[in-house]
């Protein structure tokens, strides 16, 4: 497979990223977060078990001593950060969550650096901070007054929780698959089956038949590209990505997840595109392109992540 083909597809699964948001959007109109979480991971589950049997035949089921650490990474990963990605998209738009989201890289690498003594030069270090003021733009808008009165989105907030989550996830996965050498397909896997199974109770609360019934044809559509295309085709593409070009330049083509964001919504959400918006989305990118830049590639593939986001 050439380098082209390669790159392509990498842009493929921003664009699917980055519809999530857009499809999303339109799904907390009909359906609750925990249902939405619930079944994005059931109807992905088919999929991405086939191509874990299909890869791994030989080892497609975890040993006994290791599901208990999967449990741990379905629950506390997977499951919380999507809960509080469909949560946030009740209270702000496509472009502000996809904007925060886009610090994920940024913020998995700073838990790193504290919690498994990753390096942080000048250079990391700026970039940490350039994100976190980009962060800080999009909650308050830029407007002085937020500021003084605190008065911040609560859909904002939820969005950096989530990926505060998914951060802390990729850190512990990191030292999952290290001690049990597990595969990130594996673990991608079963922690879509744990998702799944611990959204049932929560599912149950939100009392289905109160909004089941009133559900659209458009509203499935949407949890069904949020499963195959954002979930099970995005995780594929990037997996083979990282084989041929390895993970540090694949997770380059994660900096285009806001900017199709903002277009989309643009023209499918008729949100508008301010100016403050577009700087933080700048700001944004460059910090966590200043985070995640590689000083030594051979190092930085052989810590690669199980990059899932949206």
């Amino acid at each position: 497979m050439s380098n082209l083909r390669v790159y392509s597809m990498m842009v493929l699964t921003a664009l699917f990223w980055s519809g999530a948001f857009i499809t999303g959007k339109f799904a907390v109109r009909e359906f609750p977060p925990f249902a939405l979480t619930f079944f994005r991971f059931l109807f992905a589950l088919p999929f991405i078990f086939l191509i874990l049997y299909s890869r791994r035949q030989g080892r497609w089921l975890p040993r006994q001593k290791e599901w208990l650490p999967l449990l741990a990474l379905g629950f506390a990963g997977t499951f919380l950060y999507h809960a509080l990605f469909f949560a946030c998209l009740q209270y702000t738009t496509a472009i502000n969550s996809s904007l925060i989201g886009s610090t994920n890289p940024m913020v998995t690498a700073l838990l790193a650096a504290v919690f498994l003594g990753d390096k942080v030069n000048r250079t990391r270090l700026a970039g940490f901070l350039l994100s976190f003021f980009g962060v800080f733009l999009v909650i308050t808008g830029g407007d002085w007054q937020v500021i003084q009165q605190l008065s911040m989105n609560t859909g904002d907030i939820l969005m950096f929780a989530a990926v505060w989550s998914w951060a802390g996830y990729s850190i512990l996965s990191r030292k999952i698959m290290q001690k049990y050498d597990l595969s990130p397909l594996m673990i991608t896997a079963y922690t879509f089956l744990v998702c799944t199974i611990a959204a049932i109770p929560f599912v149950i609360w939100e009392q289905p038949m109160s909004y089941l019934p009133y559900t659209t044809t458009g509203g499935w559509l949407a949890v069904v590209y949020m499963a195959v295309f954002a979930s099970v085709l995005g995780y594929l593409f990037q997996l083979i990505a990282i084989q041929k070009i390895g993970a540090s330049r694949s997770s380059i083509f994660i900096n285009l997840v806001p900017v199709f964001t903002i277009g989309q919504a643009w023209y499918f959400l008729h949100e508008p595109v301010t100016l403050v918006k577009l700087i933080s989305a700048l700001i944004i990118i460059s910090g966590v392109y200043l985070a995640v830049m590689p000083s030594d590639t051979k190092e930085t593939q052989s810590k690669s992540l199980p990059h899932l986001q949206e």
